[in-house]
């Protein structure tokens, strides 16, 4: 059983870091393509920045030069940094690993930007 955990979430001020981290058991992600998405109440959920597995980035362009999503296959991890951070990112952010195995996710970390 292929399990996700998400951490590093809380809540930040407005121009300030954090660094969210998504390990994954159950399954090596060295083949998988891994993703950041994030939710607000009453949306969708949206793509914030992937990783394949070749390290290939994508991102959102809201969080292009902010964000930085990055892989440690020995690890079993992928982490995203984001930096001068905005109210308007706060959501529950979420890890999605998309592999031979099928697609998973975690079960989310806060995210609140605010003074």
């Amino acid at each position: 059983q292929v399990q996700l955990v998400e951490s590093g979430g809380g809540l930040v001020q407005p121009g300030g870091s954090l660094r969210l981290s998504c390990i994954v058991s159950g399954n090596s992600i060295r083949s998988s393509n891994m993703g950041w998405y994030r939710q607000t109440p009453g949306n969708q959920r949206e793509l914030v920045a992937s990783i394949t597995s070749g390290g290939t980035t994508n991102y959102a362009d809201s969080v292009k030069d902010r964000f930085t999503v990055s892989r440690d296959n020995a690890k079993n991890t992928v982490a995203l940094q984001m930096n001068s951070l905005k109210p308007e990112d706060t959501a529950v952010y979420y890890c999605k690993a998309t592999g031979y195995f099928g697609t998973y996710w975690g079960q989310g970390t806060q995210v609140t930007v605010s003074s």
